[in-house]
């Protein structure tokens, strides 16, 4: 009789805990920047939550999504909706931006909706050989383009196969396009190295 007493103690505790979660709206499938959504493109997942403030920074799916609803950064499928990946219409004047990268200066974990940064520097140069010191160090700043949405990534067949290297769909503002392809015009040889984003 104790252990089924028991039993009914422990379900019902199950049932409260089942009950503390709340549905928040996830990405179906992945999803760039600059893409108007609604509520096809979505689909609802049930999670709990530590407190209210985290559960702030999600869109419930109790909620009627505005009209306007933008993505201004890539989510990926199967990712919850963070508010401030999304804003009205005309926030999102973003450029999907083809870059060539050297696999092994991909780090792993990298593919749509994840924010990383690049480093577009010149591999017949000082800072590709590890020349360090002041100067170094500032030509390096400077060659670094931070907080990029990563669109898509190219499967081997259809990245760069002739050169070996693998294609990244990188969302940039104008001013971030305009600075990559700059540096790209720069440098003799240049080597394009992704850093996962803060």
């Amino acid at each position: 009789m104790a252990i089924v007493a028991g039993s009914v103690v422990l379900g019902a505790r199950l049932l409260a805990a089942a009950d503390e979660t709340v549905a928040v709206w996830a990405a179906a499938d992945d999803l760039g920047p600059g893409e108007r959504i609604d509520a096809g493109d979505l689909e609802a997942q049930r999670v709990r939550f530590g407190d209210d403030t985290d559960l702030a920074r999600y869109w419930s799916a109790d909620e009627e999504l505005p009209a306007d609803l933008t993505l201004v950064r890539g989510v990926g499928a199967g990712e919850l909706l963070p508010r401030g990946a999304t804003g009205p219409a005309g926030e999102a004047d973003l450029r999907v931006v083809p870059v060539a990268v050297d696999p092994g200066l991909v780090p792993s974990g990298v593919g749509p909706g994840v924010v990383v940064d690049i480093y577009v520097l010149d591999g017949a140069g000082a800072l590709a050989e590890g020349d360090a010191g002041a100067a170094g160090a500032a030509d390096a700043e400077e060659s670094r383009i931070e907080g990029l949405s990563v669109v898509g990534v190219a499967a081997d067949s259809e990245g760069f196969a002739a050169s070996g290297q693998q294609r990244l769909d990188l969302a940039m503002s104008p001013e971030q396009a305009d600075r990559y392809f700059a540096l790209l015009a720069s440098l003799g040889d240049p080597v394009v190295t992704v850093l996962l984003g803060g």
